[in-house]
């Protein structure tokens, strides 16, 4: 393994917002739940689904990071519990799910531009390269960079949805209620639709766990700021969905528009341009995020020989993989034309395996290690482990599900999702094959 002793590395209020950026950036993204749960079920899928989706992910990160807080992350710790064979399959998972969550991030940073130019829709393609090679040129510089880009734009995000917050209580005449809580009239594809919109809003957080050794005392910094982080999100994203139904806004234009017409309605034009603002810097965060936490994943995979050397060529000046950065680039440039709905089906249900595959490394390792230190321990024995694991599992069928049983439309990128799993192991035989000779 490398050593990064040479490196800066970062602290923790710089640690909870590039968590932060990974795992949420904020609301964006969330706009099309009320059409898909309905006005009753929409705060009951969002307050249910982290905690059955989230918080036993969570869970497991922090205990399996306070066990091996190394450069990797996951892939490490699934290689080093499972074996190479199924390590390859969490890092070649891991990596194709990254570049279709990455595609997004461009493309909604121009929907939310248009708010000011509604004729750059017409330079999408264009203004999506910009973006993508401009975080790359970010992420080679390393992480120190990304975390205080990271912590300027976080600060850019959640200031207009506090100023939201503020006047929409301020305005509301009447009292405050929440509507009652039901799933009735809300059909199984329209449910798996809200689950994954959900999901999608709230993965990614063993992501970032991948430069471990790039942050100052990892164990104690990761514990404090994935709770920080989370509690900012449940927060957010609860307050700004119930505003939503406050306000009355029509949810067909909530879901076209965005959170700026929200911000229109209760505000004024000034408060939608805020947040138009704020969507295209939570975009960009997220996307210099993620690709942060990417890049380091063949970075140590071809240090393995699993993957083409070069993928571990550091710079030379700034000592980050800027390689596995550029193809990463590359490759997402490719991706660009994709709907919203289709990457985000193929996003979660790719995502969800290779999570599966760290739950199962997480009872492999109480088993095989039951005395090894672990700073974070889950309060749970093995059984209580796997009653905790079954919840995620749950959640994750259930959306699945609902997108096999809707339109051909949805069939089509789940569909492409397996096919997507299957790849490893025609890679993995490929890769087995070449190592042999």
């Amino acid at each position: 393994m490398l050593s990064t002793s040479y490196l800066k590395k970062i602290r923790p209020v710089q640690l909870v917002a590039v968590i932060f950026f990974t795992v949420s950036g904020g609301p964006y993204g969330l706009e099309p739940l009320l059409t898909y749960a309905g006005q009753h079920a929409a705060l009951l899928v969002l307050l249910i689904t982290p905690l059955l989706w989230d918080v036993p992910a969570i869970f497991t990160v922090l205990e399996l990071n306070s066990m091996m807080p190394v450069t990797g992350g996951y892939y490490k710790w699934v290689k080093y519990a499972l074996g190479t064979r199924w390590g390859f399959y969490e890092g070649w998972w891991t990596w194709l799910y990254t570049f279709v969550d990455l595609a997004i991030y461009p493309v909604l940073f121009v929907q939310y531009a248009s708010f000011f130019f509604p004729e750059l829709i017409i330079y999408k393609v264009p203004v999506c390269l910009v973006i993508i090679w401009a975080s790359a040129g970010l992420n080679i510089l390393g992480i120190v960079p990304v975390g205080r880009v990271s912590l300027f734009l976080g600060a850019a995000v959640l200031a207009p949805f506090i100023i939201l917050f503020v006047l929409a209580f301020y305005h509301h005449s009447g009292g405050l209620h929440i509507i009652a809580p039901s799933l009735k009239g809300v059909t199984f594809p329209s449910l798996g639709m809200a689950l994954y919109t959900v999901m999608w809003n709230c993965l990614g957080w063993d992501n970032t766990t991948t430069y471990a050794e790039e942050v100052e005392k990892p164990v104690r910094s990761y514990i404090i700021s994935m709770f920080i982080a989370f509690a900012m999100v449940i927060v957010i994203y609860f307050l700004v969905i119930w505003i939503a139904q406050l306000s009355g806004i029509d949810t067909a234009v909530l879901t076209d528009k965005g959170f700026p017409a929200l911000g229109t309605l209760i505000g004024g034009h000034w408060l939608g341009v805020l947040l138009a603002l704020a969507g295209m810097a939570s975009t960009l965060g997220i996307y210099a995020a993620v690709l942060l936490s990417v890049s380091r994943v063949p970075q140590v995979m071809a240090e393995d020989g699993l993957l083409p050397a070069r993928l571990n060529k550091l710079h030379s000046r700034f000592q980050t993989p800027y390689i596995s950065i550029i193809i990463c680039s590359v490759i997402v440039s490719l991706m660009i034309l994709w709907t919203f709905a289709d990457l985000l089906i193929i996003d979660v249900t790719v995502y969800g395996a290779g999570l599966s595959l760290e739950y199962i490394a997480l009872i492999k390792l109480r088993i095989s290690e039951p005395y090894t230190t672990r700073p974070f321990k889950i309060p749970l024995n093995i059984t209580g482990l796997c009653f905790l694991l079954l919840l995620p599992a749950t959640v994750y069928f259930v959306a699945l599900g609902g997108a096999f049983s809707s339109s051909a439309d949805t069939i089509k990128p789940a569909v492409f999702a397996i096919v997507t799993l299957l790849s490893a192991e025609v890679v993995w035989r490929i890769v087995s094959w070449k190592r042999v000779f």
